[in-house]
């Protein structure tokens, strides 16, 4: 029997992953189906964490369980919570390819051969919205055809998979084909903790901090704290997934849960699906987390055998106490959210942590003054975008299709992947969102990432839209400033987008059917998963050869969107003296702010170019405005990027200085990049996010922090800073920033920073990848 359903799903054409089952292994069980000779190693993990158990003498939580499993030495590894740095050993890279093209150059300027751990590419972020998904994709493989061919022969060269444009959005990918219970994950993009809604770490990182792994060296990550969520109760009506880390978000606030990791636990999480909880690990980037983590479930096995993975359900079943927490275990900060009482929220506008009851949002509009009228209603993206939500958006739009009803607002459809697209148009559900209004764009970020060419409107035209994404920041989604955008669940999207109005609450309020007579919405119900088998859809899937020593990878050097990389500068053993200031940002600075995607993203393999977007979002402390500063040598003002260029053709270094949580939002270090190559030395600020501090660590950057936050009052546009005692640069001991104002005097205030002896390293060889090839060098 399982030699003939074998032999029918090859004579089929079904693709690999979906005959797993029959192949099951106890033994030796394979991480995914596209890399069968790569297995779950759950014997060293559990070995892991023995040992640490040992010497901790202590219950562990599921986080702690699964990073300090992945530990280089467990052994010998200083282990504290919140201060020490572990050398980790993950077990995978993904990369999207807006970040995979400085990934992969990095990479090649490395000179190694082949990446040591199995590694991916997905193809989502560089397909434009604009009339509907077939038509968008097959302009972007024009458009975008030098960069897809550069990924893809690079991931030939260098034995990494690619998921070709089309294939789906890389969280979503992943959640399908390759997170599972236990697996340490990197991915170069915040939302990469979307996989640990099936029981993985599953990080958001830069491209250098990929290439680390790729390369095969100890992975760095200061010890996280982790904060509990505790769930109990039961999700029911139209109080979603969503609305758990929408609430958390409204707690915990945009920088609230960085340097930990959001561990979820307590009877209530059996009520959630598994990508139920895929959404809330997703939107935990918006609260600066480390990553979030769900314990292994019934769900979880539940959607693991649905995507033809019950071989890694079977294994993980036999290690499940390594895959929960331990009972007593202790956490940094526990929250706790009764389900059965949570109310449907909305996020919003114009930051993901501002949160308000579904119930409140029209009345706080009305006061604040914000356009209730609601334009555009978007659903999908890689934090909603699953069977279950396309499901639940479905029944809301065929109530209102019953009584005649379509959108009042314009309606958009992202599906998350292939297998998505394929399955919800079989099962019609994608026919029922089209009949309401809607249009379904291609399988990739589209609008959520600012990859929406919008006409509705002009830029300028105050106005709202409300979609299921995770982020909402000033002109993310369209470019607008004006446009005030809302976080939400898919089914409250539909019933917003049908009303037509902030003002509608679907839980107590009335439509008018085209019959005149009043109704309520019901409450969404969906299947979690399809009755029948996913459909894959199409195969988009490009397998490495096993020997790549023979491709090509070109890279032209008259090229506008690709350009290899040259070294940084290295440190010349001196103080950074007399150093100007490009800009002193005032209020939220976000990577959006300096380094802005949209149109930019045509650029992200190319440093100089996009260097021409460096800050152009931040708004200016000296004049309130965004894209204008002073120069200190012409006192002309100007463009910051045409600024930063100024003062690194005269050889003059410079400086930024920053508010709180600079740098929160997207991981892409091309934030990190830019001011580098632009000559920039210094980032001074109240706080850092997580990601974008690690970024620029790695590009030789100096992060630092006041040991004072009062002292950014004390610094001014027109000043001179110098930062002294870098020959004595040693972890934990804060550096002297001396300031000079323009009237002759001076103060000297103290810095703090978090670096540790091998990224002071970084910094002394001008960047991470500098390092490692001395390492190289020494070694061979």
């Amino acid at each position: 029997l399982i030699l003939s359903s074998f032999q029918h799903a090859l004579n089929s054409g079904v693709r690999r992953y979906h005959v797993a089952p029959v192949l099951c292994q106890r033994a030796k069980v394979a991480m995914s189906h596209f890399e069968p000779n790569e297995y779950i190693n759950y014997e060293k993990l559990e070995k892991n964490i023995n040992i640490v158990r040992k010497r901790l003498d202590r219950p562990l939580t599921l986080s702690e369980k699964i990073v300090y499993g992945h530990l280089d030495d467990p052994a010998k590894q200083e282990i504290e919570r919140g201060k020490t740095y572990l050398r980790l050993r993950p077990d995978r890279v993904a990369m999207q390819d807006a970040t995979a093209q400085m990934a992969m150059l990095q990479f090649i300027s490395s000179g190694l051969p082949k990446v040591a751990v199995p590694s991916t590419i997905h193809c989502d972020h560089l397909i434009e919205a604009q009339s509907g998904g077939e038509k968008d994709l097959k302009r972007a493989k024009d458009i975008n055809q030098e960069v897809y061919n550069f990924l893809s022969t690079a991931g030939a060269k260098y034995g990494v998979g690619f998921w070709k444009p089309g294939s789906g959005i890389i969280h979503q990918i992943i959640l399908e084909n390759y997170s599972y219970p236990g697996v340490m994950l990197i991915g170069t993009d915040s939302h990469t903790p979307n996989g640990g809604g099936l029981g993985g770490i599953c990080i958001g990182v830069g491209g250098a901090d990929a290439v680390d792994v790729m390369a095969g060296i100890p992975w760095e990550l200061k010890c996280p704290k982790v904060i509990g969520v505790k769930l109990t109760g039961k999700l029911s009506g139209w109080t979603s997934p969503k609305d758990v880390i929408l609430k958390v978000a409204g707690i915990l606030t945009v920088k609230g849960g960085t340097g930990a990791i959001i561990e979820y636990h307590g009877p209530g999480v059996d009520s959630i699906s598994c990508t139920g909880m895929a959404t809330i690990c997703n939107m935990g980037a918006e609260i600066g987390a480390t990553t979030s983590i769900f314990p292994y479930n019934e769900r979880m096995k539940k959607y693991l055998g649905k995507t033809g993975r019950a071989d890694i359900a079977a294994l993980a079943d036999e290690f499940k106490q390594h895959l929960v927490p331990d009972s007593g275990c202790q956490y940094d900060q526990v929250i706790e959210i009764n389900l059965s009482e949570l109310k449907p929220h909305i996020n919003g506008p114009f930051t993901p942590d501002l949160a308000h009851p579904v119930s409140d949002i029209g009345a706080v509009a009305e006061k604040e003054g914000w356009p209730v009228d609601i334009r555009v209603g978007l659903i999908g993206s890689c934090t909603n975008s699953s069977y279950e939500d396309m499901g639940r958006s479905a029944a809301v739009a065929k109530q209102a299709l019953a009584h005649g009803l379509k959108c009042k607002s314009m309606f958009t459809i992202t599906p998350g992947s292939e297998q998505i697209r394929a399955t919800i148009e079989r099962d019609g559900y994608a026919k029922i969102l089209r009949e309401v209004g809607g249009l379904v764009l291609a399988n990739a970020c589209g609008p959520c990432i600012g990859q929406w060419d919008r006409k509705d409107i002009k830029k300028g035209e105050k106005n709202t839209i409300v979609t299921s994404y995770n982020r909402n920041f000033t002109g993310r989604n369209d470019a607008n400033p004006e446009t005030h955008a809302f976080v939400t669940s898919p089914e409250i999207v539909t019933a917003l987008s049908i009303a037509g109005t902030l003002k509608f609450n679907p839980e107590t309020d009335y439509l008018t059917g085209a019959d005149g007579k009043k109704f309520k919405l019901e409450a969404p119900d969906a299947d979690e998963l399809p009755k029948m088998e996913f459909d894959p859809g199409q195969d988009t899937y490009q397998y490495p050869p096993k020997d790549g020593s023979g491709q090509r990878v070109d890279v032209s050097p008259t090229s506008q969107r690709l350009q290899l990389l040259e070294p940084f500068d290295k440190w010349d053993g001196k103080d950074l003296e007399d150093m100007l200031i490009l800009i002193k940002v005032k209020g939220k600075c976000t990577t959006d702010h300096i380094s802005a995607a949209g149109p930019w993203l045509k650029f992200r393999g190319h440093l100089d170019n996009i260097s021409n977007n460096l800050l152009i979002g931040a708004i200016n402390i000296e004049n309130g405005k965004a894209n204008s500063v002073r120069n200190a040598l012409t006192q002309e003002f100007g463009p910051v990027p045409d600024t930063a260029r100024y003062y690194k053709k005269m050889g003059v270094k410079w400086a930024v200085i920053g508010d709180e949580n600079y740098g929160e939002g997207s991981s892409r270090e091309h934030a990190a990049l830019e001011p580098r190559h632009l000559g920039g030395r210094v980032i001074i600020t109240k706080s850092f996010a997580r990601i974008h501090e690690t970024n620029l660590k790695k590009q030789g950057l100096l992060p630092l922090t006041f040991a004072d936050p009062a002292d950014y009052n004390k610094i001014h546009p027109v000043d001179k800073l110098s930062i002294v005692g870098l020959k004595d640069f040693a972890p934990g001991k804060p550096l002297k920033c001396i300031i000079k104002h323009p009237n002759g005097s001076q103060e000297t205030i103290m810095l703090n920073h978090t670096f540790n002896e091998s990224q002071i390293e970084w910094f002394q060889a001008g960047s991470a990848l500098n390092r490692m090839k001395e390492l190289q060098q020494k070694s061979s």
